[in-house]
């Protein structure tokens, strides 16, 4: 896929970057590592700048987004090297409708035979290959892709005894779905959150003519995320939450830290929307 030159900067530590970026994609994006482990039933399959996240279950495993088209075979290769075989992956459950999180899924789906599992309001997008709302950077497509149950808010998807809760974080997209599940740790009940992004990354917050009501979902979705108990924060992007580097040292337990990367969010939202709002004008 042709990559455009993406016109918003947005902070490192920014909640969940998405493409959005002053350059070309990031080398990181499509950098394979290998599978690591995490916490619980679940493991890390995706590459170093782009998570994808394999929840295992007696009955099959679970797939939390797919990243990008070219990062599939990697991917695929991660799950099996746990031994899980590509079969046995049941069920795909999609964060938002962007290329570096969403173009992956056809293929994935193709090669494993999985249901994809996305929130109502991305489903359009999804099954068109073309992302919802207005950008600065124009339209990144993606592989279009059958989505095969859309949730909404509070629904519950369950495998194998695992049962995840979505989320409804709209603003980034209008079906951005936060999934929730809780695990047992020696006997203490830990909370895992994989947040949807609050980022702007280039999103049009005045005049959107194709997502009029973003403004107002962002604002309530911020608010939402900020109190949402999280024992474990697992982004999309792992530097978010310094996935990868936590789960080395162990210290994937992080009480407080959604909040903290979500009040920070919120300022870089408050200030982007004052930007806007005075070059609206």
């Amino acid at each position: 896929m042709k990559r455009l030159l993406l016109a918003a900067v947005l902070p490192a530590a920014v909640l969940l970057a998405a493409p959005a970026a002053a350059q070309l994609d990031p080398p990181a994006w499509t950098r394979p590592i290998p599978p690591v482990r995490l916490i619980g039933p679940v493991d890390y399959v995706g590459t170093q700048g782009l998570a994808a996240y394999l929840i295992r279950t007696r009955d099959g495993a679970i797939l939390i987004d797919a990243t990008m088209a070219e990062n599939a075979p990697a991917i695929e290769r991660n799950i099996q090297a746990l031994g899980v075989r590509l079969r046995d992956v049941k069920l795909i459950l999609v964060s938002h409708a962007h290329f570096d999180h969403a173009a992956g899924l056809a293929a994935m789906r193709r090669d494993t035979g999985a249901q994809v599992v996305a929130g109502a309001g991305d489903v359009e997008a999804l099954e068109t290959g073309i992302p919802p709302g207005e950008t600065n950077y124009g339209v990144v497509r993606f592989p279009a892709v059958p989505v095969a149950r859309r949730v909404r808010d509070g629904d519950k998807v369950t495998l194998g005894g695992v049962t995840l809760r979505a989320v409804a974080t709209p603003g980034h997209t209008p079906g951005c779905f936060t999934w929730t599940m809780r695990i047992a740790q020696r006997g203490r009940p830990l909370d895992i959150v994989f947040p949807c992004s609050v980022t702007v990354a280039g999103n049009k917050l005045f005049g959107n003519a194709r997502y009029p009501r973003i403004v107002q979902d962002y604002r309530a979705s911020i608010a939402r995320l900020a109190a949402l108990h999280a024992d474990v924060v697992l982004p999309a992007h792992p530097e978010m939450a310094d996935v990868l580097e936590r789960a080395k040292a162990g210290t994937l337990v992080a009480p407080g830290l959604l909040r903290q990367i979500v009040l920070k969010a919120r300022d870089d939202f408050d200030r982007e929307w004052l930007r806007q709002g005075r070059t609206a004008r």
